[in-house]
């Protein structure tokens, strides 16, 4: 047959598809680990290290009508922003965007309290800051209800939903039930990681405050996470390092938490605790509830841990009402 037949061209078209087709499979074959690490199957997903910063006090504790004007002076009172976020960071705030509520019900972190802070990460000269959650209810209607995704979006923030490629397994460096668990990419490659929590009761854990607001960074079957979550969250929170822990109290939730939902349940409180030792900052957002640190189980653990001090009697707490 002539090779410029209509029947051999055909042939030998098929004969190339086969081959090049052929030589595609082996090579995703051979970049099997590079394919699997972008789709987040490797288990390489180290903690982040924490960065290193000495501040003027261990915790602020700011009492004021404006929560603001709150933010700016406990972050005043710990040295400035700017020993935590440095130019050109990638920042990632961590608020609670997990239910379905409006500010006046305590379930979220302030939106005010977010605005302020994103400007705030710019002016220190950050490059991004990316805020996230993996939330309980719709994604949508708790970004939107909340009031963050308008807050965040008002100052130049980006904030985004969650995607399941960028939950990556975690390589603890010692045995812990919180191994292998995917945990957002983002929340761990990052230069600053500020968590922005709001204090409120759990029917589960007692409180929901830093440590527990991690749990918006993982994905999984997260209800998994409830059986021994004192220790779970104690391990997070080593591999997640936050630099700063701003706890958003100006409206704290007394009852019916985490998702709230009855206006008589909230109290205001006009306070805001910001330091680099989280559980510090939850030992102490503790007695806003009239609870102990000790009666929180994983705050217990975290001090255990050493990720930080529960021990609210000797640690340097700088109180301002303004």
């Amino acid at each position: 047959m002539e090779k410029n037949h209509p029947y051999h061209q055909s042939w030998t078209s098929r004969k190339n598809f086969l081959k090049y087709s052929a030589a595609a499979v082996w090579s995703l074959l051979f970049a099997g680990g590079a394919l699997k690490q972008l789709m987040g199957q490797e288990k390489n997903l180290r903690p982040r290290k924490k960065r290193a910063v000495s501040c003027a006090c261990s915790l602020a504790v700011i009492r004021g009508d404006d929560i603001r004007a709150s933010l700016r002076k406990a972050l005043d009172e710990l040295g400035g922003l700017g020993l935590f976020v440095k130019k050109n960071d990638t920042v990632v705030i961590k608020p609670n965007i997990g239910w379905n509520r409006g500010p006046e019900f305590a379930a979220n972190t302030n939106p005010d309290l977010v605005n302020e802070l994103v400007t705030l990460c710019y002016r220190s000269g950050a490059k991004k800051v990316r805020v996230f959650d993996n939330t309980c209810n719709n994604e949508k209607m708790c970004y939107h209800n909340s009031g963050i995704y308008r807050a965040v979006k008002d100052a130049g923030g980006d904030i985004y939903y969650v995607s399941d490629w960028k939950f990556i397994p975690a390589n603890f460096p010692y045995e812990s039930p919180m191994q292998d668990w995917p945990i957002y990419k983002d929340a761990v490659e990052c230069d600053c990681f500020i968590n922005v929590p709001v204090a409120k009761h759990h029917s589960l854990t007692g409180l929901t405050l830093s440590m527990k607001n991690l749990m918006g960074v993982c994905g999984g079957s997260r209800g998994q996470m409830h059986w021994g979550i004192d220790k779970k969250l104690a391990d997070l929170t080593a591999f997640i390092n936050p630099d700063l822990t701003i706890i958003d109290a100006y409206k704290i939730l007394l009852r019916h938490g985490p998702s709230g939902g009855n206006t008589n349940d909230v109290e205001t409180r006009k306070t805001i605790i910001a330091g680099p030792d989280p559980v510090l900052a939850d030992a102490y957002a503790t007695t806003l509830f009239n609870m102990r640190p000790s009666d929180v189980g994983y705050i217990v653990r975290g001090a255990e841990k050493k990720i930080g001090s529960m021990d609210i009697s000797s640690a340097s707490i700088k109180k301002v009402t303004i």
